[in-house]
């Protein structure tokens, strides 16, 4: 209620701080709902209609469509939230005064992100995807980041008010709840093109808006008790905090709103998080960059070099079985920490041996240091669990940052500046983050004599860490890799890495908290029988139901690791950490050996089999958890789970790297609106490429360099082989995803890891309509990988297929895969070209099956007598043009590239496929052709950055 007194009283007009909430409600809601109503008034099949559908099959209109596309509508929602800006800011720095306590820094931060989020959402609001796309984007998601902090934070400090508590509860949870069916549908539009998803999609963003408004609005019962006042005299008043004790029952319902919040905020505790959090991420660096790095040796060797032992710094906990050394590392494990950081410095060495020497010295120290603190802290039951936590939920945070730069750490040490590396920030904040680790003197936990009284076995452990670290480390240290596992081709019936990632990643989240809070129950057996399943059914079927058991899995894997973790620290950390880790490179090598057979003694044994390393890895946890159960008092006391400080700092940081992560994911969304490079001539750039899996001639990442030459060379549809990189040894990686979202195409990534092949992939300009793989006869070397790709081109459907074939020393191999992909080529009618890697002489042996009058396929260019491996082949289009492009220092191979015009009609393919060889093969000067048919000139001569014409030294072209 206002009031309005004479100038005697010294008060011109009071007014109930109400009124800031109700008028920021009104306002806000006016902004939106105006501009709805102008824009379905004037603009209505404008304004509903996107890029694939319009009215009736979409028949709402989203928000942003609604308040950003078209005049007057935008107007009035700037002009009304230009006004809700007032109250706004009003309304953040009352809930400021009414929340703040002396010593609390919460309440500052928490209006600190009120105030970021305000101008924020004046950015995105002011800024249209129309006027700067990616600034609109920027500010949006940073509005979006904070509103996690703000929405939280308001939980934390609301007043003992149940009334407000429980409205603030509910409207958060509707809020974050929201995102997940919005996040779907939007999917079912952008991704899958489903008519009328859209609509739906809107309606979750519209209740968005309600939600967030809503929940603002709640402060007017909290704000009943302030009263604003106008004097004419100035001055300043020192507002007081009500000193009330809230009841326990307030309290008990305050902590279930709060959640994973903690009550009292300190940046002490923050930033020990922080660092806890981020060691953890350097420990997941160094350790899945060992396996890259040694396997650029063998790569380059074409077999063991001797380098492969730098595997095993693992097992740097064995040292800590010699007494005096176990009491010099824990005394000392500040400077062991420091010593670490070798594995994020080794960048610095350019040198590829002496950065594996580097790199291998940091991953024993990692290990040496982390088991050494384990060990320690597990006499005190929060410090143990704040190492664990930092530990796994580091883990999340790596998976996060390879997701965040398309499946590259950008901390490791194949990373520098020139492709995208962060290494001198990480390196920073790593020294940061080490001193803060260990600003604690450990908790010594006696000698190795007290293990004796201790229950279970070391040697049980042992087997249940290695398990625990392989399938952390092969399957959860890249949000990507069990969706390829069960990746089929297009069209899509499954996840996708781009789109469902965070489900893996929220599924790991679950899983570690599940673990934390009820660690009897993680490693009980009924827990394990439904992780075993996951996994099974993660190994046997492909798709939603693959996808399903993999979630399963990630669930079980990080919800094990808190009770695997806590009885192998109580144990002889050189048996139950060094061994452990012995038996985790066991299984590592295994999973490298069912699928480089070929190149290593007794790998035949294991070939092909992917499923036989799984249940190893589910019977070595089964031991841990057997271990773990027999270590347990047969009678204890029923623990209520705990809400103590430490557990809610890393659930707060753990939702916001998963805020992170959904952020990325949404500017990481395929836009599905490719465009060719020329589409006026018709023509098709096609290219194979052997890039031997991203890793060039001086052991760095070669996705830029690639990207450079495959955008300069304006390839339209390009094959590449040996590009299957999701393995341990390959660093759990996927060039394909940055290739494909840098360059704008679309991308089949291929036979999946589980499929035991080097891998085979395709990125199209073009939609791709429909794709198969195959894995052809391979009975005694390496299996071949080939796609079968049906492209819409300019209308045509056109088929494309991307081969690698086996090895020289098998020749039957290569003989029945000839027949096989001859066979399959010829089984199309449609126009056709084979990207591929054959292993043989022109106009020899098995090319006289691949271009045949059984695969009614031909060469590019018969002529060129200088192949071995890579060939292009085609059938019913008009080949205009042939080159090679040298390679530089990126891989072993060179590009090859041909142009092809697309025939408009069916009389049109007829024709091609009735020209004489000597009407086809038929040569003519580049003048002789159009411009939109040439070959960029750029590579003629010296070329640029070592590419160049080579063999002919320049293009040749047909008519």
């Amino acid at each position: 209620m206002s009031k309005f007194k004479d100038k005697e009283g010294g008060v011109l007009l009071s007014l109930s701080g109400q009124w800031v909430s109700w008028t920021h409600t009104v306002a806000a809601s006016t902004a939106f709902i105006s501009a709805l109503i102008v824009g379905i008034s004037l603009h209505y099949h404008k304004i509903v209609q996107n890029e694939h559908y319009g009215y009736p099959d979409e028949w709402f209109p989203s928000v942003s469509a609604t308040i950003g596309d078209r005049y007057p509508e935008r107007s009035f929602f700037m002009i009304f939230i230009a006004i809700t800006s007032g109250p706004r800011f009003m309304l953040v720095g009352l809930w400021y005064l009414l929340t703040r306590k002396p010593g609390h820094k919460l309440p500052g931060f928490v209006a600190f992100m009120g105030v970021f989020r305000t101008l924020t959402c004046g950015g995105w609001t002011y800024i249209t995807s129309t006027d700067d796309h990616d600034w609109h984007d920027i500010l949006m998601i940073s509005y979006i980041v904070a509103t996690l902090p703000w929405t939280t934070g308001c939980i934390a400090l609301s007043p003992p008010n149940p009334r407000a508590i429980t409205l603030r509860k509910y409207l958060a949870g509707a809020f974050f709840g929201t995102l997940v069916p919005l996040i779907y549908f939007f999917i079912q539009h952008k991704v899958h093109r489903v008519a009328g998803a859209y609509t739906t999609y809107a309606f979750f963003e519209w209740s968005l808006i309600i939600l967030d408004v809503g929940f603002d609005a709640v402060t007017a019962i909290d704000f009943a008790t302030f009263e604003l006042v106008v004097r004419d005299v100035g001055g300043s008043s020192k507002g007081e905090n009500r000193s009330s004790v809230p009841s326990a029952v307030l309290e008990k319902e305050k902590a279930k709103a709060t959640g994973i919040l903690p009550a009292r905020f300190t940046w002490s505790e923050a930033l020990d998080t922080i660092a806890d959090v981020y060691h953890g991420f350097v420990f997941w660096t160094t350790l899945t960059s060992l396996g890259l790095v040694v396997w650029f040796f063998p790569l380059w060797y074409m077999g063991i070099s001797g380098f492969e032992a730098f595997v095993m710094t693992s097992v740097s906990p064995f040292l800590l079985g010699i007494g005096p050394l176990r009491s010099l590392v824990q005394g000392n494990l500040r400077i062991v920490h420091l010593l670490s950081l070798a594995g994020i410095a080794s960048y610095l060495v350019i040198n590829p041996t002496m950065r594996l020497c580097v790199l291998g010295f940091g991953v024993a120290m990692s290990c040496l240091g982390w088991v050494a603190t384990l060990s320690a802290e597990s006499v005190h039951e929060v410090r143990f669990e704040s190492k664990v936590l930092g530990l796994m939920v580091g883990l999340i945070m790596s998976s996060t940052a390879k997701f965040m730069w398309k499946t590259n750490n950008p901390i490791w040490p194949i990373m520098h500046a020139e492709n995208g590396g962060w290494n001198g920030v990480g390196l920073t904040l790593g020294v940061l983050a080490a001193l803060r680790f260990t600003r604690r003197s450990p908790l010594m936990s006696g000698s190795l004599s007290n293990d004796k009284n201790q229950k279970g076995s070391a040697m049980l452990a042992a087997f249940g860490i290695g398990g625990l670290f392989f399938g952390l480390h092969s399957l959860l240290s890249d949000t990507s890799t069990m969706i390829l596992w069960v990746w089929e081709g297009f069209p899509i019936r499954g996840p996708y890495f781009s789109t469902h990632g965070w489900c893996t990643l929220a599924a790991m989240s679950l899983g570690l908290f599940g673990g934390i809070y009820k660690p009897n129950a993680a490693g009980g057996w009924v827990q394990y029988l439904a992780g075993t399943l996951g996994a099974m059914v993660l190994t046997f079927f492909s798709h939603w139901l693959g996808y399903f058991g993999a979630l399963a899995l990630a669930t079980y894997l990080t919800a094990v690791s808190v009770p695997l973790l806590s009885a192998a620290a109580k144990k002889s950390p050189a048996v139950s950490f060094g061994l452990g880790f012995l038996i985790y490179n066991f299984l590592v090598l295994f999973h490298v050996w069912v699928v480089a057979y070929a190149f290593v003694p007794g790998g035949p044994l294991v070939r092909e089999h992917t499923d036989w390393v799984m249940i190893t890895m589910m019977t070595f946890i089964g031991l841990g958890v057997y271990n773990f159960q027999s270590s347990r008092p047969r009678r204890q006391q029923a623990k209520r789970p705990s809400a103590s400080q430490h557990k809610k700092y890393f659930g707060a940081s753990t939702l916001f790297i998963n805020i992170v992560f959904l952020c990325a994911a949404f500017r990481r969304f395929p836009t599905n609106d490719y465009k060719p490079y020329h589409p006026e001539d018709r023509i098709v750039t096609a290219g194979i490429w052997t890039i031997h899996f991203s890793l060039d001639n001086d052991m760095w990442s070669s996705e830029y360099r690639m990207r450079d030459l495959i955008k300069e060379a304006e390839l339209d549809v390009v094959g590449l082989l040996e590009s299957d990189q999701q393995r341990i040894i390959m660093g759990n990686r996927d060039s394909t995803q940055f290739l494909a979202e840098d360059l704008g195409m679309y991308v089949d990534y291929g036979p999946g890891p589980n499929k035991h092949t080097w891998g085979a992939a395709l990125l199209s300009k073009f939609p791709i309509v429909e794709s198969k793989h195959h894995l052809l006869p391979s009975p005694v070397g390496e299996l071949a990988p080939a796609i079968h790709a049906t492209l819409d081109v300019y209308g045509q459907l056109i088929d494309v297929f991307v081969f690698h074939s086996g090895q020289e020393e098998d020749p039957e191999d290569r003989r029945l895969q000839s027949e096989y992909l001859a066979d399959l080529m010829g089984s199309t009618p449609r126009p056709s070209i084979l990207l591929s890697y054959l292993v043989t002489k022109p106009l020899k042996g098995n090319y006289n099956t691949y271009v045949s009058e059984r695969s009614g396929m031909h060469d590019v260019d018969p002529t060129d007598w200088d192949r071995w491996c890579e060939y292009i082949l085609f059938k019913g289009l008009k080949r205009v043009g042939y080159a090679r492009l040298s390679r530089s220092t990126i891989t072993d191979t060179e590009l090859q590239v041909a142009k092809f015009v697309i025939p408009q009609s069916e009389v049109e393919i007829a024709q091609q496929r009735a020209l004489s060889a000597e009407e086809r093969d038929r040569r003519v000067e580049e003048g002789e052709v159009p411009e939109g048919w040439r070959f960029p000139a750029l590579f003629r001569g010296q070329g640029v950055r070592g590419h160049r014409y080579h063999v002919f030294n320049e293009p040749r072209y047909y008519n």
